[in-house]
């Protein structure tokens, strides 16, 4: 009887150290987009600063 209840024990402490906690994080969705705009916008200001210096009497 007491040989069962040290196996069960036994059973039952690595059934329980088998379970550990896990843990979730949630990240919500980040818009990469709007940093892809801001440098497009950035990269297409430079150009057309180089173009007016360039070309001073276009406009």
């Amino acid at each position: 009887m007491r040989l069962t209840a040290v196996l069960t024990t036994a059973v039952l402490g690595l059934a329980l150290g088998a379970c550990e906690p896990s843990v979730r994080v949630k990240v919500d969705p980040i818009n990469v987009y709007a940093k892809l705009d801001v440098n497009v916008k950035l990269q297409l200001d430079r150009e057309v600063q180089s173009l007016i210096q360039q070309n001073p009497n276009l406009f």
